[in-house]
């Protein structure tokens, strides 16, 4: 008999997996160039149905845990949401402002980790562009990409959860970790930012440890030669674009527990925020060099949360509620795009930018 976990984990990845062949194409296997039109549409679908799942956790978010009743709400409670406050002897208005404050976590982490999905969309481009990636075939890449991020994800996360129940201390490494990295990304982002292929760690190992064709086949990620199997240099990317995600874990996982405890709230905001990354690739590609402030935002966005980390006991001992930090979320992310718009990049400055990417 599988346990109310497993039921509703399970059907939220054949969802995703659904979700993620329409995606793909499903009937149209053909490689092709996404326009601007097809990525607008992806990315508005990929948020409504996170949005979908938002009403979902607020109306039946008790299916997760198999909450049934109020011994078993307050023992989730305990484990995930100590803060909360529950009524004494009400057992569904309990079970509504358990259900309240899931949903809230789960919208707060999905906006967190989408925005910070948009600082790995400039490395990806870095990268395409770096490794001269035919733009015919960034969705194939992509695909593989977000595949081999989510089976990382799923191991980050369960992982963290455990060490975080186990180890409280962990919480502060997590935070010095996210306040060391924010300040880095505000203190770099007006630098020019280059990959050398050569040089790069993934390059160098696959280079040693496997048999590497020495150009691009169409679209293939391996080619049959004088009876033996090599790797091209396609494959190649998507172990970059698979390294670089593990680096962006490291940041993003933690950060999205400083907003719930819930490992399968972390989980499932991770997802949304990471299927809909392909989509916003190709929506925002184009028109990334508008948003000159966002990366700082992004680096500012690292430092509270960082900070909200180490100053956790004392946040909830004068009642900061997770509202306020979806309400700083927005904030941080409104003033760094309202900036990059009253205050845009000079043309030379934008010719610049470009001739780097």
């Amino acid at each position: 008999m599988f346990s109310n976990e497993v039921l509703f984990f399970g059907g939220f990845i054949l969802v995703i997996g659904l979700m993620l062949l329409l995606d793909l194409g499903l009937f149209n296997k053909k490689d092709h160039i996404v326009k601007f039109g097809e990525a607008a549409g992806w990315t508005v679908a990929w948020i409504a149905l996170a949005l979908v799942f938002y009403v979902i956790i607020n109306t039946h978010g008790d299916l997760i845990h198999g909450v049934t009743d109020q011994a078993g709400l307050e023992d989730i409670k305990n484990k995930y949401a100590p803060h909360l406050k529950f009524v004494s002897g009400d057992f569904e208005r309990n079970l509504m402002i358990y259900r309240e404050n899931m949903s809230l976590e789960f919208i707060t982490g999905y906006l967190l980790e989408y925005a910070l999905s948009v600082d790995n969309i400039f490395v990806i481009i870095l990268i395409f562009s770096s490794f001269g990636v035919r733009p015919k075939y960034f969705k194939k890449v992509l695909l593989w990409g977000v595949l081999g991020a989510i089976l990382m994800r799923f191991v980050f996360i369960f992982l963290g959860s455990a060490l975080m129940q186990r180890f409280e201390w962990i919480i502060y490494l997590f935070g010095v970790l996210l306040v060391y990295q924010g300040g880095k990304i505000f203190f770099e982002a007006g630098g020019d930012e280059k990959i050398d292929p050569a040089k790069h760690p993934v390059v160098r190992f696959a280079s040693k440890y496997l048999p590497v064709f020495p150009r691009y086949v169409r679209e293939h990620f391996f080619v049959l030669k004088k009876g033996k199997w090599l790797v091209t240099p396609l494959f190649i990317v998507v172990l970059i674009i698979e390294f670089t995600d593990l680096i962006f874990a490291v940041d993003s996982v933690p950060a999205v527990f400083s907003v719930t405890k819930d490992p399968y709230v972390v989980f499932f905001s991770n997802i949304f925020a990471i299927m809909g990354l392909r989509s916003m690739f190709f929506f925002l590609s184009n028109i990334m060099g508008l948003f000159r402030f966002l990366k700082y935002g992004l680096g500012v966005l690292l430092v509270f949360i960082g900070g909200k980390m180490l100053a956790h006991t004392y946040l909830t001992s004068i009642g900061f509620e997770t509202v306020y930090s979806l309400y700083v979320i927005l904030g941080i992310l409104a003033v760094s795009i309202l900036a990059s718009v009253v205050f845009p990049e000079k043309k030379d400055e934008e010719a610049k930018h470009l001739s780097n990417t």
